[in-house]
């Protein structure tokens, strides 16, 4: 497929930690599947970045990948729409990533909110690496070597694209593209250039934009934000019996001890479910029932798990035929690499240029 130029261009990504739950359906793949009849999209298999806190032990890190894969492409996400690939199957990024970390400040990297956050809160990993602190720098090098417009993030997630802008002024500031011009020096400012009259080039990269994703609120299982880390997830290859027994155990509103006690949805976790999976009509039985104590909890968590059953059903439908025939993803994965590398190569030779590094010889004879 040709991709029209006139489209923004998106990349996002998710890190390779294996099969996927409710939550990152709603948080992000939802919708990256609408983004890419608007986008031209790039969607990466962050494998390396799995690496930033689990590298001990990388056993599992390609299963992780195709099982990763595998939930993209039963979404919804589509080859012929979307730009498919693994992160460390295209080297472009590990250039750009040792590139980008000769001009970036230590104290960028350690005002990254979620670097202090997670020291403080993973203590069963040794974090103190440098590839923790400058996991940003690769995430920069991702969204940059494709000169990506605009990042889908939720909230916690801009600070790490403002960076990613800060690292693009910084680089540009300082190579500002190729200049037509005998004084020009690589590496010469380009403030210095401007001072000196010189014309200057179109610098090398764009400034990104966060596109804010408001993702409603979903909750796991014990009524906490849904993760893996917590145990409390419905993930998207469990099937219609696993969901329903899942949907059993979890925690509904406090306040409501007996069956005749009235409840509150807006203070259920089944409720948050409800919101987001079911239909207006099982909403409004919901809403009245509840409220009423007409129903029980039981028969509001199995409306709920309709509403799943519902979505996830075709989704699993899709995810068969690549676990019946793995070739097929893996196929997907090795077309999309080929797509990101061209365009990755074509961004490495204007970063190369610009800092007088071509792989060319220009010398006089």
């Amino acid at each position: 497929m040709t991709t029209s130029t006139k489209r923004k261009r998106v990349l996002s990504g998710m890190r390779s930690t294996g099969k996927l739950h409710l939550g990152n359906y709603v948080g992000a793949l939802d919708n990256w599947v609408r983004m890419q009849e608007e986008y031209e999209c790039f969607f990466e298999i962050a494998d390396w970045h799995a690496l930033t806190t689990d590298y001990a032990d990388t056993s599992r890190v390609k299963q992780n990948s195709i099982d990763v894969a595998l939930d993209w492409l039963a979404a919804g996400l589509d080859p012929e729409k979307s730009v498919i690939f693994i992160q460390s199957h295209v080297p472009a990024h590990a250039e750009l990533h040792l590139l980008f970390s000769m001009i970036t400040p230590l104290g960028w990297l350690e005002r990254v909110p979620t670097y202090k956050e997670q020291r403080e809160n993973i203590k069963d990993k040794d974090l103190g690496t440098y590839g923790f602190l400058g996991y940003p720098v690769l995430q920069a090098a991702d969204i940059l070597v494709y000169k990506a417009d605009v990042v889908p993030v939720g909230e916690d997630q801009v600070a790490h694209v403002e960076l990613t802008r800060e690292i693009a002024r910084r680089f540009n500031g300082f190579y500002g593209g190729q200049v037509a011009d005998p004084f020009f020096q690589p590496g010469m400012p380009v403030r210095q250039l401007e001072g000196l009259g010189r014309p200057v080039g179109k610098p090398v990269f764009p400034e990104p934009q966060s596109l804010l994703t408001i993702a409603p609120k979903l909750p796991g299982t014990d009524g906490r934000k849904m993760s893996k880390s917590y145990g409390n997830t419905i993930m998207l290859t469990d099937p219609e019996p696993v969901v329903r027994q899942k949907l059993k155990t979890m925690v509904t509103d406090p306040a409501r001890v007996k069956r005749s006690d009235p409840g509150n949805p807006d203070v259920c976790p089944v409720g948050d479910l409800h919101k987001i999976f079911s239909s207006k009509e099982t909403m409004a039985k919901v809403n009245e029932g509840c409220r009423t104590a007409g129903i029980g909890c039981i028969e509001c968590k199995s409306w709920a798990a309709d509403g799943l059953v519902q979505l996830l059903s075709p989704m699993q439908e899709r995810r068969k035929k690549f676990e019946e025939n793995p070739r097929l993803a893996w196929d997907i994965l090795e077309a999309g690499t080929d797509r990101a590398s061209k365009a990755a190569s074509e961004t490495m030779q204007d970063v190369r240029a610009a800092m007088g590094m071509s792989l060319e010889y220009e010398g006089t004879k």
